[in-house]
């Protein structure tokens, strides 16, 4: 039988990744994001396998519509692969504009939440199913600017944790995927459009790309029925922790 996977924010990065990795395995995939142009190239690139939903998972009215909608070979979910979210800005907190973290919470922790409760229930009912979240390593680790967009990420991190903990007795499994710098469209997105901002970022080291992390969630989603991966937390080997901050005028 032909497994669904259901993947938010699918119009590029880590979503059109995983995209096109589970439709490689023979997989079925809805694919949802905001760009309906993005979201027909890679219907159009990955055939039949791919059914597409134009959707913000900030609106729950639309999240529910739009699973409640899905046509007979992609009604029933196997895998929900909560990816949409965003950066904004890197102030630091008291000179934030509060829109940008209203749209992060919004995206980040409302968002998931809307697509999770709707096709949590079949999962459960069916006694199979898995909810994999992609979070950060910023929900673990601070940084300077990070402030509502980690705490965004330490939510998804916790609410992983206590949705397994829901779930004990059913066969429903959850991960927590936590990424280190990884070259997709984030920093482009959290610097408004700025290539010259965003592709210092990365320079002069290699990022983690989106097919790393589709290669990871593949991974993770494959293994033996039995086994839940509760996190995995990645950084590309450029990447490791910095040392304890001090202001030393103080």
């Amino acid at each position: 039988m032909t497994q669904t996977v259901f993947v938010t924010g699918a119009t590029s990065g880590f979503g059109a990744a995983c995209a096109r990795r589970f439709v490689a395995e023979g997989w079925n995939v809805v694919a949802s994001g905001r760009r309906a142009e993005r979201l027909e190239q890679l219907k159009s690139e990955l055939g039949g396998h791919v059914h597409t939903v134009v959707l913000d998972v900030r609106d729950e009215r639309a999240v529910k519509q739009a699973l409640q909608s899905l046509p007979e070979p992609f009604a029933a979910i196997d895998v929900l692969i909560n990816n949409a979210g965003l950066a904004l800005g890197l102030n630091p907190a008291p000179s934030c504009d509060m829109r940008e973290w209203e749209t992060m919470v919004d995206t980040n922790i409302k968002g998931l939440l809307y697509c999770t409760r709707a096709l949590l229930p079949q999962m459960v009912e069916r006694d199979r199913g898995h909810v994999v979240n992609v979070g950060s390593i910023a929900g673990t680790y601070p940084y300077p600017g990070g402030n509502v967009y980690g705490a965004t990420k330490a939510f998804v991190q916790q609410f992983s944790r206590n949705l397994k903990a829901d779930l004990l007795g059913s066969r429903v499994r959850v991960t927590n995927i936590e990424p280190g710098m990884a070259e997709t469209e984030f920093s482009l997105v959290r610097f408004e459009g700025d290539q010259d901002r965003a592709g210092a970022v990365y320079r002069d080291m290699q990022p983690l790309e989106g097919k790393d992390i589709a290669d990871i969630i593949y991974w993770v989603v494959t293994a033996p029925g039995h086994v839940n991966i509760n996190s995995v937390e990645v950084m590309p080997v450029a990447q490791a922790w910095g040392k304890f901050a001090v202001a030393r005028d103080q």
